[in-house]
């Protein structure tokens, strides 16, 4: 079972603290959204695991939100039904209830994994999607080389490929998604032609591996960027990703479908 903070939310991030104003920056991305549709198959009926606002929940025609933070449940879209409030651990639903499962970057907050995707494989009698990241690929980013703390953290939190498709079982495919220059979903790598954005205190705080840096630590980082901006630094060694229309990098989408 997972550890449960004051304002319900598990895991180790605490988005009771840095939730609010999430919306504002992780908006679903169409394009990534068109993925996600087609591993689910056509299901009607899908739980999304670690749901959050309600981001991608456009997916498919019917779906049940789970989430275990206040914050984030309270900050769920008006047309949108209000999520479950229970943890990827301990889904209250019965065996086969749901045509699929989703979660999408969230796997990474779960206390534990292997449990959380059983259990999403228990309640799904068609595909179990994951949107996650690959953590031997995010140090390949350039934002390394300004905030090395940060995406340490996110390497250490993101599971393994291999562990996911190993809890999941079944026939597993594991697809790299491209991410966009203008991608609307406001994680990190998201930023990657236009990193002026993540000088914006609310842009670094909807991607929760900032929230493991200490303040003076992360303000130090962006400082760095600020300055190597401004001189032209930044785009002498990185400028070319500004032309790009896509960034081949951590992102990934796992697909399992029962034995």
């Amino acid at each position: 079972m997972s550890e449960r903070r004051v304002d319900g939310s598990a895991g180790d991030a605490d988005y009771g603290t840095i939730g609010t104003g999430y919306t504002d920056y992780r908006k679903p991305d169409q394009r990534i959204a068109a993925l996600l549709s087609e591993a689910l198959d056509g299901a009607r009926t899908v739980v999304n695991v670690g749901a959050g606002a309600g981001s991608y929940e456009s997916v498919a025609p019917e779906v049940t939100a789970v989430e275990p933070s206040a914050s984030m449940r309270a900050q769920r879209p008006a047309h949108l039904p209000p999520a479950v409030d229970a943890v990827a651990e301990n889904l209250p639903f019965r065996d086969d209830e749901f045509d699929a499962a989703m979660t999408t970057f969230s796997v990474h907050q779960w206390s534990d994994l292997k449990a959380g995707l059983i259990e999403m494989r228990r309640v799904a009698r068609g595909p179990v999607a994951v949107l996650t990241c690959d953590p031997a690929l995010v140090r390949d980013f350039w934002l390394y080389e300004y905030a090395p703390l940060v995406l340490d953290t996110e390497a250490r939190r993101y599971p393994a490929i291999q562990d996911i498709t190993e809890a999941l079982g079944g026939r597993t495919t594991v697809q790299p998604v491209p991410i966009p220059a203008d991608c609307t979903d406001g994680f990190n790598e998201a930023y990657y032609a236009r990193p002026e954005r993540l000088l914006d205190p609310g842009a670094r705080q909807a991607c929760s591996a900032w929230s493991f840096v200490e303040p003076a630590v992360s303000e130090q980082y962006t400082e760095l960027l600020r300055r190597d901006l401004a001189s032209g630094a930044w785009d002498a060694r990185h400028g070319d990703l500004r032309r790009r229309p896509y960034l081949h990098g951590s992102l990934v989408l796992i697909r399992a479908l029962p034995a």
